[in-house]
């Protein structure tokens, strides 16, 4: 049975898919292209900056919502061609039921089997599985709310419902949370620019820079530590 029963697959405009939360009037990723949001946001403008302004080719990530799993899947495909070493723990509250995953066209948007995308998803839960000689997976199912950090991480993904929906995971106690995360020269990025986020960020002593967003958004934000 579904967490969320109410959930809906919709079909963003380039042309893969996302779902859709009526209860909350919002969907897991952007209307206007989930694999374009989630590429420009988090893979080019998180990850890739990371790998580029660091020698080591080893890392580790903190995702705060694996929701469809499409993060971490650009994630470990990323990782398998750059051959780079990651460590990607990942938290959700409610895991969406195995029959919108076998729906969702992300593979085959990106020209791959279903077999990753599907391994991702199967991998247990409070466990931590290697997936490939490159990616090491931990999915943890909490909310960000009571959630204590044990590790550090070089970069988080803020992946987050919208502040206008899921307020409480944008209080300055939860980036301040994000901020001790981090390791020194760690990487905050998210799709959301709202002024108090800045502001929060800046008063946490985030370094913050206001990037171009992905198409159908102005700006996105990526802070550095």
């Amino acid at each position: 049975m579904s967490v969320n029963p109410n959930l809906k697959l919709i079909v963003t405009e380039d042309g893969s898919h996302s779902l859709s939360v009526p209860d909350l009037d919002e969907t897991y990723h952007s209307s206007h292209g989930a694999i374009q949001e989630s590429t420009h946001v988090f893979i080019k403008h998180g990850l890739l900056h990371w790998i580029e302004n660091n020698p080591s080719r080893k890392l580790k990530i903190f995702e705060v919502g694996f929701g469809t799993g499409l993060n971490v899947y650009l994630t470990v495909l990323e990782a398998i061609n750059l051959k780079t070493t990651i460590d990607y723990h990942s938290i959700e509250l409610h895991p969406i039921d195995n029959d919108f995953v076998k729906q969702l066209n992300y593979p085959s948007q990106l020209g791959h089997t279903s077999s990753l995308f599907e391994t991702l998803h199967t991998a247990a839960w409070e466990k931590k599985v290697r997936i490939n000689e490159y990616f090491e997976l931990l999915k943890m199912q909490t909310s960000l709310l009571n959630f204590d950090f044990e590790q550090s991480y070089d970069l988080i993904y803020f992946d987050a419902f919208a502040p206008g929906k899921q307020p409480e995971l944008w209080e300055y106690s939860i980036i301040e949370k994000c901020y001790h995360a981090l390791n020194k020269k760690g990487i905050f990025v998210t799709y959301s620019a709202k002024g108090q986020l800045k502001r929060d960020l800046k008063k946490t002593g985030f370094t913050l820079e206001t990037l171009p967003g992905p198409p159908g958004k102005f700006e996105m934000v990526r802070a550095l530590k």
